[in-house]
């Protein structure tokens, strides 16, 4: 153990009182406690870890002795060293038996006489023991445990308990024993032989004086000359960087047209208004101009036509589609398996299958059956949603009116139970005043009360300033101890650095390490081994590029071949589809099939008599508005517009500024023509 016994029993203490069982574990606040304290000796450790693992454990057992101590002998004990008892009560019950009576005495005698005489012979009191105590440990432990493991363990160790606390009682009462007589001890004499002869002192060997160590080169500390030198390349780079940079936006455009062609502008326009059409979803549509922007609006609705023109024939005319290897595949894999399919087809035609036409005949006739019925029963629900939403209007008006008379009657109430209140409140405000009365005659007495408890607390600063001074010198004798070995630990540390270190080695490449190992070679065949593999790497990677290159052929020869097979489907669909085209130009449109249903009938009729129903009521419940609503109503309508005119004003501003932009050269075209694409959609 590095610490003495009475630290240890410190440092419990310690763990105990920072311990908070609602904001850390057991585990990390042990950890965290050694770690500040830097503990780092394996049995302190333990030692610690356990007692305060188990005085969690069995704090409730604890508290049932300390609680009895404090209402009968310890009284005047401070609450503070509640802890102490608790890991002196922990190690009499559960660690007796493995520290044994001369640690424990130890422990007790590190801390001050009287404490302990007053706790211990409180505890170990056996009325006390076999008594109140072991019932209220038996609250929370079954009998057998409490027989077994606690109460068989102190009475084992019970006399020599007793003789220790006799022992304190007699050095409290300055009671010594009588030292008992020391005889005399027989004393050795020598024989009396003949004295030999002194040695010759040897002559002393010359101390051998070690060389003067070579001191510290000063590069050491300092950093290489080649940083410096990268530093300065890399700055000198950096400016020469920057002056071209400069030159190059200084001559910017100098050699071509900066403005782009009207044809390239048609194009960025075009690609921005496809991409704004995408999220044109679920847009909100804007209010009409208000009236003042009318003639601004009549001149730009022109160019609005054209943009919508413009969006309408982009989006009819057909975008080629990228023929990349991917797509090829895709779409000749498609076509080859719509080949084997005709081909199958065929086949069994001419193996002698029948002709599907009969069939499909047949079934158009029953899908064409299943969606009027289909219908059919679409517009029942829908009828019948109809009329759900109609009476639940008309229980809702009904509602309202049970809600207004209910509001009558609770208006009434409320009356009734105002006028109950006030009267309470009158008989509180003087039973208030009797009660202040009788306060201040309380007041007078509370003086001579204050006075004593001032008395009381002086006595109690005084003793904490004589425990403190104690804790200061314990304090001031750890701080001593930790210096001196400190102290020891520089002194070996200097002794290790004085000892010269060997730092030449000599290199020979064509011998090897001498480890013994089957595998083991010099540094010479090494290379000229690595030599050997990066060849064979160089003709391996040259036959790969071979095989790459001929795959690469059969590739784009197959590709060429799935073109050609694409290109003939192609014809084909664009021919049939022509042929499809003039049929139905010749053919008549179908029309919808009507449904016709007596049951939806009578629920039509039944829909109309509750909505002239809903409507005659919604006629009796209306309300005449005021004039002060309607004034409300009026405001809000102008600030409305206003709010409008603002927003009008600042997209004009916007699109000013857009043509400025443009019209200068300020800012890229690409740049120009988004913010003007954003300012006319905010528009629109």
């Amino acid at each position: 153990m590095s610490f003495s016994h009475g630290q240890l029993l410190v440092h419990c203490i310690q763990v105990l009182d920072s311990y908070n069982c609602d904001i850390q574990s057991v585990e990390e606040h042990v950890n965290k406690y050694l770690k500040n304290n830097q503990i780092y000796d394996d049995s302190d450790q333990t030692f610690i870890v356990e007692v305060f693992s188990e005085c969690v454990r069995y704090a409730n057992l604890m508290q049932v002795v300390l609680d009895g101590f404090y209402a009968k002998d310890g009284k005047k004990t401070l609450r503070s060293e509640q802890n102490l008892y608790t890991v002196v009560c922990y190690l009499a019950l559960f660690r007796l038996d493995e520290l044994g009576m001369a640690h424990f005495r130890k422990f007790v005698a590190s801390q001050d006489i009287n404490r302990m005489y007053r706790f211990l012979n409180f505890f170990l009191d056996e009325k006390n023991l076999m008594t109140w105590i072991r019932d209220g440990w038996e609250k929370y432990y079954e009998h057998v445990f409490v027989e077994t493991n606690m109460i068989s363990s102190i009475q084992r160790w019970m006399p020599e308990l007793q003789e220790m606390i006799g022992q304190m009682k007699d050095k409290i009462a300055n009671r010594l024993k009588p030292k008992r007589k020391s005889l005399q001890t027989t004393e050795a004499k020598p024989f009396n032989i003949t004295q030999p002869r002194p040695r010759s002192i040897p002559i002393p060997e010359p101390i051998p004086k070690l060389a003067k160590h070579k001191p510290v080169p000063k590069t050491l500390y300092s950093e290489p000359r080649e940083f410096n030198k990268i530093k300065r390349s890399k700055e000198s780079n950096r400016r020469v960087a920057e002056e071209r940079l400069m030159e190059a936006s200084r001559i910017q455009f100098a050699c071509a047209n900066p403005e782009k062609s009207q044809k390239t502008k048609e194009i960025l326009t075009n690609i921005v208004s496809e991409e704004e059409s995408k999220l044109e979803f679920e847009r909100h549509r804007a209010n009409p101009p208000p009236s003042f922007l009318s003639s601004a609006a009549s001149s730009r609705s022109s160019v609005r036509r054209l943009t919508v023109e413009e969006r309408s024939r982009l989006n009819s005319r057909e975008v080629p589609i990228k023929m990349n290897t991917a797509t090829i595949l895709r779409e000749g894999n498609l076509y080859r398996k719509k080949e084997a399919e005709e081909i199958k087809k065929w086949e069994n035609l001419e193996a002698g299958a029948k002709d599907a036409s009969d069939f499909l005949k047949w079934q158009t006739e029953m899908r064409q059956r299943d969606l009027e019925e289909e219908l059919a029963e679409i517009e029942r629900r829908r009828l019948h949603g109809k009329l759900s939403h109609e009476e639940a209007i008309l229980a809702r008006q009904d509602l309202i009116q049970e809600n207004k008379q209910k509001v009558k009657s609770m208006k009434e109430e409320t009356e009734k139970m105002m006028q109950e209140y006030l009267q309470k409140k009158f008989s509180e405000e003087k039973e208030m005043r009797q009660l202040v009365e009788d306060t201040m005659q309380g007041h007078k007495n509370a003086k001579e009360a204050t006075k004593k408890l001032q008395d009381y607390k002086r006595k109690i600063v005084q003793e904490v300033n004589e425990e403190s001074k104690e804790l200061m010198k314990q304090a001031l004798e750890e701080a001593e101890e930790e210096m001196r070995r400190r102290m020891e630990l520089i002194h070996q540390i200097r002794a290790m650095e004085a000892v010269p270190i060997i730092r030449q080695k000599l290199v020979d490449l064509t011998t090897t390490s001498g480890h013994g190992l089957l595998s083991e070679m010099s540094i010479a065949e090494l290379r000229e081994r690595v030599a050997l593999l990066k060849t064979a790497e160089k003709e391996t990677e040259e036959q790969r590029r071979d095989d790459i290159l001929a795959a690469k052929q059969a590739k784009d020869q197959m590709l060429l071949e799935t073109l050609e097979t694409i290109s003939k489907h192609r014809l084909e669909q664009t021919k049939s589809a022509a042929v499809r085209f003039e049929c139905k130009k010749k053919g008549i449109i179908p029309k919808k099939p009507e449904i016709k249903d007596p049951k939806l009938l009578e629920l039509e009729k039944k829909l109309e008599e509750r909505k002239l129903q809903r409507k005659k009521e919604q006629e009796k419940l209306k309300v005449v508005p005021s004039k002060q609503s309607v004034n409300q109503t009026k405001s809000l309508i102008n600030q409305k517009r206003g709010l409008e005119e603002s927003r009008w004003r600042e997209l004009e501003m916007t699109q000013e500024r857009a043509a400025r932009l443009v019209g200068g050269g300020a800012v890229k075209s690409h740049s120009a023509s988004r913010l003007a694409a954003s300012s006319a959609i905010m528009a629109s």
